[in-house]
């Protein structure tokens, strides 16, 4: 039985001149030890049945040898090279190791030809020369319905892997870039990674295996290796001085690694949460002529300096500030004159102060921030701001969080400025007067009087 035609990245079989293919798979007729396998990337198994446990390796589908989980191209390669067998889309099956014992116990059942399409290796040589190679794929039925069924029980186990995970208070992190311990929800690191440190690797409620996740981003950053250029560096200074003038506190979206820790990727058999998405945005552009009248934006929430309170305007913010903390900045803006520039200065300065616990008042440190607001409220120092010298300063330029929404809120209007401080931030260059003859041949006045004239 000859197969017309096989579905999904089988590798291409080079034709002879007479017509007879000389290579399967990538391997040469001659040649079969050089066998190269496109790698895996699905992960192995976080559960699994009573038949599957303490088996932590893989048998070959006809012989008793037997491969690590992990190494399921070596096997791929010996099937084909023992075998002449060849499983298409290997990719696309959620559990190789299931999938191998399934069809183990069935070629034992039935004859191979049953199941496979047969591909005839150099079909006008002698006959002992020809060989016959075995093709299992998903047009066969049953092998498609195997697939599928591998593949909801793979999103069952990840849905309970996550429902586990999200009800756990058992939790216990350190945060990778503060040390900072964390007990309770994953959710609370999660959290905290991404309001104080701008690291936002998604929604708790959408990843799955989070200790594993956080575990294989701090040892790329104990390898001193960038989390999203992936780039190595010297030392642990360089690589946080890289990772924040470049902005990349994130993950690279691009690498595969992190698929298996995100609830999407295993929806649909064979997506990824790129085709997904993609698949959604085609969906938005069909649709074009629906009616947008009722979409409704939500303003970005503004947090305050000192506490972790969140208003919907920034009136709000200042209102809060003033009334629980005796915090007016719109005062101390008035009162010091300041345009946008220093005022963006002056609400960085307080922000890392108050992020490393130091009050900017009397410059003594505590041990958390809600011993830091407790000391600031009871002396007033909120409102007792240091010598301009002090947050006036370049480094200020740059948000201590990248996603402050204060510093879009803050005014830059000019009438907002005073007059004195117009006219001090206007340059006046006066003219040369040593050689009147020259300045007066020279001067832009000249130009002035000519129009005058002209226009007479």
């Amino acid at each position: 039985m000859a197969a017309s035609k096989t579905q999904g990245p089988v590798a291409p079989m080079q034709e002879d001149r007479d017509g007879s293919c000389s290579t399967v798979g990538g391997v040469g007729y001659g040649d079969s030890k050089d066998c190269i396998l496109e790698p895996l990337s699905l992960p192995e198994s976080p559960g699994g049945t009573t038949t599957l446990e303490g088996s932590p390796s893989v048998p070959c589908i006809f012989c008793e040898e037997h491969f690590p989980v992990a190494e399921q191209d070596k096997l791929l390669k010996h099937m084909i090279i023992e075998h002449k067998i060849v499983i298409a889309d290997v990719k696309l099956v959620a559990d190789f190791q299931r999938y191998i014992l399934y069809w183990r116990k069935r070629f034992t059942e039935q004859p191979i030809t049953d199941f496979c399409s047969v591909i005839r290796i150099n079909s006008t040589a002698p006959f002992e020369e020809q060989e016959n190679y075995f093709l299992l794929c998903d047009v066969l039925p049953e092998d498609r319905i195997l697939r599928e069924e591998l593949q909801k029980q793979r999103l069952r186990e990840i849905l309970e892997q996550q429902q586990q995970e999200r009800n756990d208070t058992n939790f216990h992190g350190v945060c990778m870039f503060c040390n900072e311990e964390f007990l309770g929800n994953r959710s609370v690191i999660l959290n905290h990674m991404a309001r104080e440190h701008a690291f936002n690797i998604g929604l708790p409620d959408n990843i799955v295996n989070c200790n594993e996740f956080l575990c294989t981003l701090q040892k790329k950053l104990d390898n001193l290796q960038c989390l999203y250029c992936e780039k190595t560096f010297r030392d642990k200074n360089t690589l946080k001085d890289h990772m924040r003038k470049k902005q990349h506190r994130k993950i690279n979206p691009k690498n595969r690694e992190y698929d298996r820790f995100y609830v999407i990727n295993y929806l649909e058999l064979g997506k990824s949460w790129e085709e997904v998405q993609l698949e959604d945005d085609r969906e938005l552009l069909d649709r074009q002529e629906d009616d947008w009248s009722d979409w409704e934006e939500h303003p970005a929430s503004a947090v305050c300096l000192f506490c972790e309170k969140q208003a919907e305007t920034i009136e709000k913010l200042y209102v809060h500030m003033e009334d629980a903390h005796e915090f007016d900045l719109l005062k101390i803006k008035s009162e010091l004159g300041l345009n946008f520039y220093q005022q963006v200065k002056l609400v960085n300065f307080i922000r890392r102060q108050v992020h490393q616990c130091r009050c900017y008042g009397c410059h003594v440190k505590f041990k958390s921030k809600a011993d830091l607001r407790t000391h600031m409220e009871e002396t007033k120092h909120t409102s007792l701001l240091p010598d301009r010298k002090m947050w006036d300063q370049l480094e200020y330029y740059f948000p201590t969080y990248e996603n402050d929404t204060l510093l879009c809120t803050l005014s830059d209007s000019e009438s907002d400025l005073t007059a004195q401080e117009q006219n001090e931030n206007v340059p006046i260059i006066s003219e040369d007067t040593s050689k009147l003859y020259a300045l007066k041949q020279s001067s832009i006045l000249n130009q002035l009087l000519l129009q005058e004239y002209l226009k007479t």
